[in-house]
């Protein structure tokens, strides 16, 4: 059996919460490993490692997306964001983040960083929020520590917020 060496590795270069960066993956690395191992990204999670609960949700080209379910090389030229890259400034809060503070929407956080992925997506989607859409959307992610309830009340109050 072959061993993969540095020579099978392809180069991978893309925007990363607005910084372009670059770095080389094995041809089956997933884009979740590539951004924790290669670049230090450690704010997106790795849970299950099937795209069933959440964790490793970060946006891709604008869009919610699994890292655990896309290759490394598949971003290459795109533009990720992951949690790090919400605010700003580090030093402050998203609308959302502030929103999961008032609301104790958090506890373990290991969860968080994917589901504040998902809510940042659906709410520039320009979609009516109510509890009920809320609700769909966490329904693509297990949280076992909140009860689901104080994220939900988050999500509305960073929805009212903007305008919503």
């Amino acid at each position: 059996m072959r061993r993969i060496g540095r020579e099978d590795r392809a180069p991978v270069r893309f925007t990363l919460n607005g910084k372009k960066v670059a770095g080389h993956a094995e041809p089956r690395m997933l884009l979740t490993d590539f951004l924790r191992q290669e670049l230090g990204a450690t704010g997106t999670h790795v849970g299950c490692e099937h795209g069933v609960c959440g964790c490793c949700t970060v946006m891709v080209d604008g869009v919610a997306t699994r890292g655990c379910l896309m290759l490394a090389v598949q971003v290459d030229g795109r533009d990720v964001r992951t949690v790090e890259g919400l605010a700003a400034d580090p030093q402050i809060l998203s609308v959302l983040q502030e929103a999961f503070r008032d609301n104790h929407a958090l506890q373990c956080g290991f969860c968080t960083p994917g589901i504040l992925m998902s809510f940042t997506d659906f709410l520039s989607r320009g979609v009516a929020v109510t509890e009920e859409s809320v609700r769909e959307v966490l329904g693509g992610h297990i949280c076992r520590c909140t009860g689901y309830e104080g994220i939900v009340q988050a999500v509305l109050q960073a929805a009212n917020a903007k305008g919503e």
